[in-house]
């Protein structure tokens, strides 16, 4: 039975209810999706302008909810903005930081991907697709890579490969030279995988979850232009082999 409110609670549950208010309380303030996301993109990438913060956020988020969720963080104190300067971590944000970048590791050792994020974050998985490319072993001139895949219904998206260049998604088709496309039909839940570095990109072949067609001579080295699962992230200036230009 619950205490009545003013009954005496005993020394262990006096703290734990006090921890469970603290707990309740910062969950009613940052439990929010949008306010992880804007305290996440102020610490990784410093202040930031209204028009930055909009762009820059993932999944579209709209310009009255931003403006809303900095209402609230500046109430809160974890952001600060004056009239004509980007928008800032206050100490009380920065210091709330670890905490925000410990829910990535965690997430990426323990939750399953989730396919639904396809139908309202597909901006997302582009991005996490282009950060797993290889810049020293990507083709000389561009390369559109096109990608197929069915969760609800059948989604498109784009990817735009070129040595030096930063890899960029696209939501509709660039429309660049047709002879530069490469079309790759994979389930779902093989794409999440590709993307978050969790599969290799010639086992998903082999397995045929994912098919890959076009141009023989761009088609062949697909599985060339990633990194595999347990390599890092290839950086811009890596050598560059003879055979890559193409």
């Amino acid at each position: 039975m619950r205490p009545l409110i003013g009954e005496k609670l005993g020394v262990m549950g006096s703290s734990a209810f006090t921890g469970y208010c603290s707990f309740t309380k910062a969950i009613e303030h940052l439990g929010d999706r949008w306010n992880l996301f804007i305290l996440r993109e102020l610490s990784m990438f410093g202040p930031q302008g209204f028009n930055d913060l909009a762009t820059g956020l993932p999944g579209r988020i709209s310009r009255s909810v931003l403006a809303d969720r900095l209402r609230k963080l500046e109430n809160l104190g974890l952001v600060a903005h004056a009239d004509g300067a980007p928008y800032r971590l206050t100490a009380a944000g920065t210091e709330l930081v670890p905490t925000i970048l410990s829910l990535r590791g965690w997430a990426e050792t323990w939750l399953p991907d989730d396919p639904d994020m396809v139908d309202h974050d597909p901006d997302v998985v582009l991005a996490w697709l282009a950060q797993r490319a290889a810049p020293g072993r990507l083709p000389d001139r561009p390369v559109v890579m096109e990608f197929t895949t069915h969760h609800r219904h059948e989604h498109r998206w784009w990817l735009v490969l070129q040595r030096g260049a930063e890899p960029y998604g696209c939501l509709r088709d660039p429309l660049l030279d047709e002879t530069r496309y490469v079309y790759i039909r994979a389930a779902i839940t093989t794409l999440l995988a590709l993307a978050r570095g969790r599969r290799d990109w010639a086992e998903a072949i082999d397995d045929g979850t994912l098919v890959i067609s076009g141009a023989p001579e761009l088609a062949s080295r697909v599985t060339e232009w990633f990194t595999p699962t347990a390599d890092p992230v290839g950086r811009l200036g890596d050598p560059i082999a003879a055979e890559d230009r193409i």
